[in-house]
């Protein structure tokens, strides 16, 4: 794997952490800047709906720079609105940096997964999109634990200078490991053809059933505290044991599905998701049993990041044509799952159905995610179908 795809990675790491931290430092911010804690998680809120909006206007406003310039940009933005936030006195500004940061790190995503696919070349896709989403893993399993650990001894602002200063590296890293220019494997297409390529059916509903995929991830993973201490009976310490080997199975997830998903992908997505489902409903079931809830986290990180590395994959592969707005529809799929999955989750829970709820909307998710895979259009036997012409069969 060129080493520039392992760059790619690194700074995704840095973003992701800054993505997922705040959910250590949200008692910090409220009592520093004076504001209610529901405020201060609207931070994280901004955050996502920033990914969502800002992935496809970022990659149609840069869809013309060369791919180096475009990721300095945005990682140069990336690591002001964090030098902003740690000085800012002021909600509204931080708020507003949160919007941005997201912006920035929108664009990054969409940029940097087509080069990576470009730069490993065909037959490696999922190896390369296993090592950018790997980034996100590792600022589950290392990131956030440690910004967590700089907000209690040295405040909450501590945690942004350390993303920024973690940023910095990535980018001097960048600047030499990535080609400039915009590589000539990559077709120069308009901005409207590719938006026609992307109303296809087929990846409409991958679209679809990658955002149900995370967020049933993520509906789960944002009440893994109250299930681990209210119902598996482990202490408050256990806590960030068990984010931690939820972490540690999702980079091994993304690491096996980056070698076997160029070669088997409908295999890989199929297995996935069906486990994936199970699994949930198992966790839901066996929750109160400590040894069987642990085996399950790590279980279902794995399932759960290496299944939706195998879906960003399939995105690029039905939309060869768009290759830039790939990308940013495949972010924006990402992010539409971790909002909505801990939304629902929160109305399970607000709705008085036991912190098992959102095990059970994880599950649930999962299901409508196997309807989906399963209409004729997602099929893996269509696809020859469908291109050869209109007198072949369909399923």
């Amino acid at each position: 794997m060129p080493f520039a795809v392992h760059v790619l990675g690194l700074a995704v790491f840095a973003q992701g952490t800054s993505e997922f931290m705040l959910s250590g430092l949200l008692s910090g911010i409220a009592g520093d800047l004076h504001v209610p804690l529901g405020a201060a998680g609207l931070l994280t809120s901004a955050f996502a709906v920033g990914m969502v909006v800002g992935a496809p206007l970022t990659a149609l406003a840069c869809r013309s720079w060369p791919r180096r310039g475009a990721l300095l940009f945005f990682l140069g933005v990336f690591v002001a609105v964090h030098v902003v936030g740690a000085l800012t006195p002021s909600y509204g500004v931080l708020l507003a940096t949160r919007v941005v940061g997201a912006l920035a790190n929108a664009g990054f995503w969409a940029v940097a997964l087509v080069t990576a696919l470009a730069l490993a070349g065909p037959h490696r896709r999922a190896r390369a999109t296993a090592v950018v989403v790997g980034g996100v893993t590792l600022a589950c399993v290392v990131g956030v634990p440690a910004g967590a650990a700089l907000g209690e001894l040295w405040g909450w602002r501590s945690a942004f200078w350390a993303v920024a200063l973690v940023s910095l590296p990535a980018a001097i890293a960048l600047l030499v490991a990535v080609p400039g220019g915009t590589p000539d494997d990559v077709p120069t297409v308009s901005a409207r053809s590719e938006l026609r390529a992307l109303a296809r059916p087929r990846l409409l509903l991958t679209l679809l059933v990658m955002a149900f995929v995370q967020g049933a991830t993520f509906c789960t993973f944002s009440y893994l505290e109250p299930l681990v201490t209210r119902v598996t009976g482990l202490g408050a310490g256990w806590v960030p044991v068990v984010l931690a080997l939820f972490g540690v199975g999702s980079f091994a997830g993304v690491t096996l599905a980056g070698r076997l998903a160029d070669s088997r992908p409908a295999a890989v997505v199929g297995i996935g998701m069906t486990a994936l489902a199970l699994g949930w409903a198992a966790l839901a079931l066996t929750a109160a049993h400590p040894a069987a809830a642990l085996a399950l986290v790590l279980l279902q990180g794995a399932l759960a990041f290496g299944t939706g590395t195998t879906l960003i994959t399939r995105v690029f592969h039905l939309a060869p044509d768009a290759p830039t707005l790939a990308g940013s529809f495949a972010t924006a799929a990402f992010n539409v799952g971790a909002a909505a999955g801990p939304w629902l989750g929160g109305l399970a829970l607000g709705a008085g159905l036991g912190f098992r709820a959102p095990v059970w909307v994880s599950a649930l998710l999962m299901c409508a995610a196997l309807a989906a895979a399963g209409l004729p259009a997602l099929s893996s036997r269509a696809l020859p179908a469908a291109r050869s012409g209109a007198g072949a069969p369909t399923e």
